[in-house]
């Protein structure tokens, strides 16, 4: 049998190594179980590859090829384990682009004179208290936090059979932690304001002594023998861990191998993902605050889904040590909680190098909550507010369907543009409401554009990183295993992502530094953009690294368009009467502090945080 890496040599020396060739025409040969490579081999690779290639230099290559014995194998019997990173480090950083590298202390906001926190009977009346609330109630031993403890754990069990946002309880490790955190409260050793704070964790962070399932079916009894970094600092807060909680498998959608992450607001809806665990779990009351990941969307979606407030912090603020590669270039670590300045005192705590992730700068974060908001130059997606332009009829131009099968399809997409149009016209009125509170707040916001760019195109980079990441499963065939086999989930992504040309990775790499500049100069004239939680600004920031805060801004009445959908497992299925819509702000590269700032007026102007779900129907339904 030829083995592929003298083959690939071979290829290169014909100027065929940076095609697709090689492994479109290695992997024929792996398929029919043959020891030659032949002429048809190669028409077929070439057409895939999209090169030409002459009948004589065919005929050079057969002669080269069928005399190598050696090949990729030697790499597979590695067998490199999720936790190994390539030789290359993805620098979000322009050289325009400037942040600040010292550290002072944090500046929290006030408590308001006669908080009401102060005067509660029943603990579980804190389960959507803030970060900021419970922090001072167990600073001034007002509260427990083995009571707050308790609360949640209790709380966890009696929501996730109808939720399903668990995992694994923590409970040991967590009752151990806050019995030791009143101790040292007790003893005035106090640690700040996460110190015995009860959160969850996606479950694709490590936590030694317990499973780290990555939310799939085939890893369900992994257990990796570490602590994340992330884990391991918010240890060192004082922060409780209570729970793993889920996401879809291998950070895709709501799917997990347990079944349905559902929304709170509407539980015959999942919570998106792919942290799905975390943001069900906060807006349901069950954990303080909870840590997720984005790759491209997996904070900001479930966060709109569930109306919690999520940050996805800089490309290379929050190291990822522990926790599961999914796109080495891409992947970012980040809260999810109930307010603004939650997300903040969490970031400080997780953020910083930790000699191990080599893509994290020397940035400093430092939260100042009396930073002066209205001096930073604000601007807003003009096109993202405007009302959508009318589309010509496509109907007429189209030729007539030839099938039955082409007719119901096409009957299907004319469907859900009409359901998309209707809900974008509906959620309008949030938007334009969205300029009149900043009008309000004396903030007159600037028009801005997102470069106009194919970043779409630009995400081959992820779904050749995710296959890399993945590629012993799409392998041995036990990508079967995975719970969800659509064909936008992993194993055909996985698959499809082995015929991206290595020139194409490459070449979408040089792209994305044009995206990455073009976005740098604009920024030059902000310091935060508002815009739609979707929309291309979403692909585009996670491609350059900027930073983003999602927050609630508004619930949708009774009134609102309905579903397409009423499969919880799928993705249409969003929105409808009584969900929460949401806004983002975006920030400049390590720009966190301000970004957040900002953001933290417009949510103390709006309130919208301050809805919460009404549980009752939910906590019953298992009964």
């Amino acid at each position: 049998m030829l083995e592929r890496r003298e083959f690939v040599k071979k290829c290169a020396g014909m100027g065929f190594a940076g095609t697709l060739l090689p492994g479109v025409l290695w992997g024929q040969a792996q398929a029919v179980g043959v020891k030659k490579v032949t002429k048809e081999m190669i028409d077929s690779a070439a057409t895939i590859a999209d090169v030409a290639i002459s009948d004589e230099q065919k005929e050079m290559m057969l002669e080269n090829l069928n005399d190598q014995a050696s090949g990729y194998e030697e790499i597979y019997k590695l067998h490199m384990p999720n936790s190994v990173a390539p030789a290359l480090i993805f620098d979000p950083v322009t050289s325009s682009a400037k942040f600040g590298t010292e550290k002072w202390p944090m500046k929290m906001s006030a408590m308001p004179k006669g908080w009401k926190g102060s005067r509660l009977k029943n603990v579980e009346d804190l389960a959507f208290a803030s970060v900021r609330e419970l922090a001072e109630l167990v600073r001034t031993k007002k509260v427990s936090s083995l009571a707050l403890t308790q609360m949640y754990l209790g709380r966890l069990k009696k929501y996730d059979p109808t939720l399903k946002f668990v995992v694994t309880l923590t409970e040991e490790r967590a009752m151990a932690q806050a019995k030791k955190a009143d101790d040292e409260i007790a003893a005035g050793k106090y640690r700040g304001p996460l110190h015995g704070i009860p959160w969850g964790a996606k479950d694709l962070l490590a936590a030694k002594g317990y499973r780290t399932t990555w939310g799939a079916a085939g890893f369900e009894t992994q257990m990796i023998d570490e602590d994340a970094t992330v884990v391991k600092r918010l240890d060192e807060a004082g922060a409780v861990l209570v729970a793993k909680l889920t996401l879809g498998a291998l950070a895709q959608g709501d799917v997990w191998f347990g079944g349905v992450t559902r929304n709170p607001w509407n539980t015959k809806q999942g919570s998106s993902g792919s942290s799905a665990g975390p943001a069900s779990a906060t807006a349901a009351g069950c954990v303080a605050f909870s840590i997720g990941s984005e790759t491209l969307g997996s904070i900001s979606s479930p966060s709109t889904r569930c109306g919690c407030t999520g940050l996805r912090p800089s490309f290379g603020l929050v190291p990822r040590t522990g926790a599961m590669a999914l796109s080495w270039s891409m992947d970012k670590l980040g809260p999810i909680c109930r307010t603004v300045e939650d997300c903040a005192l969490v970031l400080d705590a997780i953020c910083g190098r930790d000699g191990k992730d080599r893509t994290v700068q020397a940035a400093a974060f430092n939260w100042d909550a009396n930073l002066e908001w209205k001096k930073l130059r604000v601007g807003y997606v003009k096109t993202a507010f405007e009302p959508p332009k009318e589309q010509p009829a496509e109907a007429e131009k189209e030729e007539p369907a030839k099938t039955p099968e082409e007719q119901k399809k096409r009957d299907e997409q004319k469907k859900q543009r009409e359901i998309f149009q209707a809900r974008a016209k509906y959620d309008r009125k949030f938007l334009e409401a969205t300029l009149a509170k900043l009008q309000e707040m004396g903030v007159k916001p600037l028009p801005v554009e997102m470069p106009k760019f194919p970043a779409g195109a630009v995400e081959i980079m992820l779904t050749a990183e995710s296959a890399a990441a993945f590629d012993e499963l799409t392998r041995t065939g036990r990508d079967k295993l995975l719970t969800s086999q659509k064909d936008y989930d992993w194993p055909n992504t996985f698959r499809s992502a082995r015929f991206i040309p290595a020139v194409e990775y490459i070449q979408a790499a040089r792209a994305r530094t044009l995206l990455m500049e073009a976005m740098a100069k604009m920024f030059e004239d902000f310091d935060v953009i508002v815009t739609p939680s979707g929309g291309p600004q979403l692909t585009i920031t996670n491609l350059t690294g900027h930073p983003a805060v999602i927050l609630p801004n508004g619930m949708r009445g009774e009134d609102a368009p309905k579903p397409q959908s009423e499969d919880p497992g799928d993705f249409m299925n969003s929105g409808g009467p009584r969900t929460p819509v949401s806004l983002t702000f975006l920030g400049k590269l390590y720009g966190e502090a301000e970004l957040l700032a900002f953001a933290k007026a417009y949510q103390d102007a709006t309130g919208f945080h301050l809805m919460h779900p009404d549980l009752a129907a939910v906590g019953n339904a298992h009964l």
